[in-house]
Parts: structure tokens; sequence; C-alpha cells
């Protein structure tokens, strides 16, 4: 083979590996903008805490460029059918807020949502100051709950 040849082909091979490189560095960044959240819901994390024998789950996913933030929950053993479950915030673990954003109706495990956050709603829930919290007859202040945390 020719020197030309040769050279030709490994600039060509040079060009390939640099053009992969620079795809795979931005799906990199395409994907640095999902942030990962989850929590377990327990009993022992209302504030007060109570003896419920429920549990569950809540895995969620935020587009920092969209603000739009999805969720799926699994629950099981609660006292009764969910009344009302939501993301409360601004708090830190041990402390309460008002209602930041409700799920859809019906609660019923499994459950997915979607919404679109605030900026400050945003801020708030990468700052690890929201929590989800399920609702039921028996404790209607909240029978499960958990502080939603960003897994980086």
């Amino acid at each position: 083979m020719s020197t030309r040849r040769h050279v030709t082909r490994l600039s060509l091979a040079a060009i390939l590996v640099a053009a992969a490189a620079l795809s795979g560095c931005s799906m990199m960044e395409r994907q640095s903008n999902l942030v990962a959240f989850t929590t377990q819901l327990r009993a022992g994390n209302e504030v007060p805490p109570n003896t419920s024998q429920g549990s569950g789950s809540v895995d969620a996913v935020l587009n920092k460029d969209t603000n739009l933030f999805r969720w799926k929950v699994n629950y099981t053993g609660l006292t009764g059918p969910a009344t009302a479950a939501h993301f409360h915030g601004p708090a830190a673990v041990g402390a309460n807020a008002g209602v930041a954003l409700a799920w859809p109706s019906p609660v019923r495990s499994p459950l997915e949502g979607r919404a679109t956050l605030t900026p400050a709603q945003a801020a708030d829930l990468l700052a690890g100051r929201w929590y989800a919290n399920i609702h039921t007859a028996a404790y209607p202040a909240g029978e499960v709950r958990g502080q939603m945390t960003p897994r980086y």
C-alpha cells in the first residue's frame, strides 16, 4: 500500500473516531439535564410517625431544561384506600409543608404522573425539599411518606 493511501485511511479513521467521540459526548451532555429521584414511603417517615404497616416507593425524573417532572409510584399495605396523594414542599426531613403538586386521581398502585414544574418548584425538588405523601381515611394527614432524594 502506498504511503499516501495509508495516510488517507488513517486520516479517515481518525475523523470517524473523533466523530464518534463527539457524538458520545453529545449524548452524555443531553442526558446530564436529567436528574433521577427516589424515596421509600414509610409510616415512620410521617411527622409525627404512625404505626401503619403500609409501604411503597416513588421513582421520578426531572428534566432540568424543560422542568418536566415524571414519577412512578407503587405502594401496598395501607389501612384502606388512598384518599389523596401529593408531593409536599418546601420542607426538610422531619418538617411538614403544604401541597406542592397533587397526584392524579384516582390514587391507586401502581400510579404514574407528570407535570411541568415552576422554576421555584424545580429548585426546591433539586434541593431535596419535597416529600411524597399518601393519605387515607385512618391517617388524613398522611399514612406513608418519603423525602424525594436526588440520585447523582
